[in-house]
């Protein structure tokens, strides 16, 4: 049974760096690994708006936002909460916009991520609850558990997993579960 700081593996999944290679990270959940892309900067507790690097803590998963249109989508109903994206869909990650890692409505006038994107990366979004219950501006912002590309190269800050993978993890996620991150050794970056 993984066990970090009193969670069991039913209530949380652990992602740890890797020494050598920042960017690249295992996922432990109900006693499977999987592989897991990160920020190009690796793991830090010290997150800055557009530093590339993924936050280390312990994070809430927040509702899932998933693409309708495309094909193997998890549209099996499981017992996590999820929402359809939609073409207009957008995440503010301007730290001088009110909405500040909020979701917004395209078009939308403050520098933003547009969450309908084409390379299937955020067919499956499931925001972390990183700075977004009163966000601080600067402390980063849009924080997803998302799709990895085929080479699992690095994300600018998220957590991601291959399509395989995620489609695993997603009969296994339950409400109220936590994402936590560490860096490998529990090293304090």
């Amino acid at each position: 049974m993984d066990q970090q700081a009193g969670y069991t593996s039913e209530m949380a999944l652990f992602v740890t760096g890797i020494k050598d290679t920042p960017s690249r990270g295992v996922l432990r959940l109900y006693g499977r690994s999987y592989a897991c892309a990160l920020g190009r900067g690796g793991i830090t507790r010290n997150k800055r708006e557009g530093d590339g690097c993924t936050p280390a803590g312990t994070f809430k998963l927040r509702p899932a936002l998933l693409r309708p249109d495309r094909p193997g989508v998890f549209m099996a109903p499981g017992r996590f909460p999820h929402q359809m994206l939609k073409p207009n869909d957008g995440w503010s990650d301007d730290p001088r916009d009110p909405l500040y890692n909020r979701p917004v409505v395209l078009p939308h006038r403050r520098n933003h991520e547009r969450l309908w994107r084409e390379d299937g990366a955020y067919d499956v979004i499931i925001p972390l609850g990183y700075n977004d219950v009163a966000p601080q501006p600067g402390r980063g912002s849009a924080i997803f558990f998302h799709l990895a590309n085929p080479d699992y190269g690095p994300t600018e800050g998220c957590v991601a997993v291959s399509r395989s993978d995620m489609r695993d993890i997603w009969m296994r996620l339950r409400p109220g579960m936590d994402m936590m991150i560490r860096p490998w050794g529990g090293a304090r970056k």
